[in-house]
C-alpha cells in the first residue's frame, strides 16, 4: 500500500495522464480530481453476502445484432488496430494496449475486461441494496467508457480486486488516470468509498494527481 502511494508522489510534470489538462467547468461534464473526490461519500464497507452471480455479465451489449456480447465490444472499442471480426463474434488479429500495464497486446484471448471499480467493492460500497436489474446493468455499463477496460490478465492479477488504497498502476502515465476514473465510476452509480480509500485518492488530489479530470456521468435508473 505505502509503496505504491509513495509511488504516486512524484512532481505533476511527470504525470502524462491523457485526463490532466487545465481546469475545466463544471457545465462541461468534467470536474478536477479534488472536487470531485469531495462529491464522494464516505461510509463504512461491507461485503457480506457478495457473490459473482449476483452481477450478471456478459450480455449481448449495445447492439443485440452484431453477434458481439459486453466484453468482445469493450475489445472492439478500444483496439488501436481493428480485429477482423469472425463467427460467433471470435475476433483475430488487432492490438491493444493494457493501460494498466502499458503492455501492447495482439491476442484478444490474452486480455481481460475488467470492471474498474470491481464487483465486490461495488456490492461492499452500495450495490447490495440494488436490484437485480441495476447490478446486472452495472456490471455491462458500455455508457462510460472508464467502467470497463481491457488489461492484461497478468496487470489483474496484481489488482487482485483491491481499492487505490492497496493497488494503482505502477506505470506514471496511468495511476492519475485511473484514480481519476475510479472516483467518475463511483459518481456515476452513487458508490461510496471508505474511510482509508478515501484517504489514499486524497494523497493523490493533494499531490500528483490535483489536476487530473474526472470526466462526470449519471447512470441510467
Amino acid at each position: 500500500m505505502i509503496k505504491n502511494l509513495m509511488r504516486g508522489l512524484v512532481p505533476l510534470a511527470l504525470v502524462l495522464s491523457p485526463l490532466a489538462a487545465p481546469a475545466p467547468t463544471a457545465s462541461a461534464g468534467v470536474q478536477l480530481f479534488p472536487d470531485a473526490l469531495a462529491e464522494l461519500t464516505e461510509a463504512t464497507e461491507d461485503p457480506a453476502g457478495y457473490e459473482k452471480s449476483a452481477f450478471p455479465h456478459w450480455d449481448e451489449g449495445l447492439d443485440a445484432a452484431d453477434g458481439c456480447d459486453t466484453r468482445a465490444e469493450v475489445l472492439l472499442e478500444e483496439a488501436v488496430e481493428a480485429p477482423a471480426i469472425g463467427a460467433g463474434c471470435a475476433l483475430t488479429g488487432g492490438r491493444w494496449t493494457s493501460f494498466y500495464d502499458g503492455q501492447s497486446v495482439t491476442d484478444a484471448s490474452l486480455l481481460r475486461v475488467d470492471h474498474l471499480v470491481p464487483l465486490e467493492e461495488a456490492w461492499a460500497s452500495g450495490a447490495s441494496g440494488w436490484t437485480a436489474a441495476r447490478r446486472a446493468a452495472y456490471a455491462n455499463d458500455q455508457g462510460a467508457a472508464a467502467t470497463l477496460v481491457a488489461v492484461t490478465a497478468r496487470s489483474l492479477r496484481a489488482k487482485a480486486g483491491q481499492d487505490p488504497a492497496a493497488w494503482v498502476p505502477d506505470d506514471r502515465a496511468a495511476y492519475c488516470r485511473y484514480v481519476g476514473e475510479w472516483v467518475g465510476t463511483k459518481l456515476r452509480w452513487g458508490l461510496s468509498v471508505d474511510k482509508d480509500e478515501k484517504e489514499a485518492l486524497k494523497l493523490f488530489g493533494d499531490g500528483p494527481c490535483e489536476e487530473t479530470v474526472v470526466r462526470r456521468s449519471t447512470a441510467p435508473r
